[in-house]
């Protein structure tokens, strides 16, 4: 357990970017619905991420696309007090809640258990939206002030209930209750959540925002999936959810090696992993 808080307290000190490997183990997930159901397939699934440089996995047992009904779930990426509980109590550290914190009893349970907290923004259930990346134009003023608002607000509720200041990080919430416009705004302005002094989790993988500029389907994506991760590592998110670890991680670390033999001073780092088992390290 301490070496998991050190690895966690050393990238809320924006000393290392992780990657967070996704483990989907729900039927009707966008992307791999279904693969990872059985639970032999769900096992193989996390040693492949493992091998391949996961430093986080996410698991997650309710579908989060357009439309997607509420289910009940066992996972850690969760909105329901109780099922955080469970998780925890069985070796979980993390509480990703893509509801933006509608329940504060989930910050009671993540703060007794001294775990730390994802705050991804979100302000309806996916269920209520009509399809992907579709969403009123005009519900955000400026899609960034305002999102950092309500997460600020999530922040403060967070805390109020015991959760510990350095345990909350910031998801932007990528095409949730967002349309694409919303979902590039935020990209391109990933700097500035980052300024917010939160570690900032970022989740573009093969999501719809790329195929409003590229027509595709989910499984033809890799590629808007690794230009928007390299733009938010660069800009200084300090974690990055997605489906492909290892084509990741290999874009990061050529491009820091790009970067070191150019001798681009300072800026943040595009990748340090900070696990020595890899006995990989990105140039500096």
């Amino acid at each position: 357990m301490a070496r998991v808080h050190n690895l966690l307290e050393r990238v809320a000190r924006q000393q290392s970017t992780l990657l967070m490997g996704i483990v989907n183990v729900t039927p009707n997930s966008f992307y791999d619905g279904g693969r990872y159901e059985a639970p032999e397939a769900g096992r193989q699934r996390v040693v492949q991420l493992l091998a391949e440089g996961a430093d986080i996995l996410d698991i997650g047992a309710e579908s989060s696309k357009p439309g997607a009904p509420r289910v009940s779930i066992v996972s850690v990426d969760t909105a329901s007090p109780s099922v955080a509980e469970a998780a925890l109590e069985r070796g979980a550290h993390i509480i990703n809640d893509v509801t933006c914190l509608s329940d504060p009893e989930l910050a009671s349970v993540v703060a007794r258990h001294d775990a730390y907290l994802i705050l991804s923004h979100a302000r309806a259930h996916q269920s209520e939206m009509a399809g992907f990346s579709e969403w009123p134009d005009d519900d955000y003023s400026d899609v960034v002030a305002d999102v950092l608002r309500d997460l600020d607000a999530a922040r403060a509720v967070a805390e109020q209930h015991g959760v510990r200041p350095e345990h909350i990080w910031y998801d932007p919430g990528l095409g949730f209750s967002k349309n694409a416009r919303h979902t590039i705004d935020l990209l391109s302005r990933t700097a500035e959540l980052v300024a917010s002094g939160s570690v900032v989790v970022v989740g573009a993988s093969r999501k719809s925002f790329i195929r409003t500029l590229h027509e595709s389907a989910p499984e033809e994506r890799l590629g808007g999936t690794l230009a928007a991760s390299l733009w938010a590592a660069r800009a200084g998110a300090q974690v990055l959810r997605v489906h492909d670890v290892a084509a990741l991680r290999q874009a990061l670390l050529v491009e820091a090696a790009l970067l070191e033999a150019q001798g681009t001073p300072n800026g943040p780092p595009s990748y340090v992993s900070p696990s020595s088992r890899r006995g990989t390290r990105a140039p500096r």
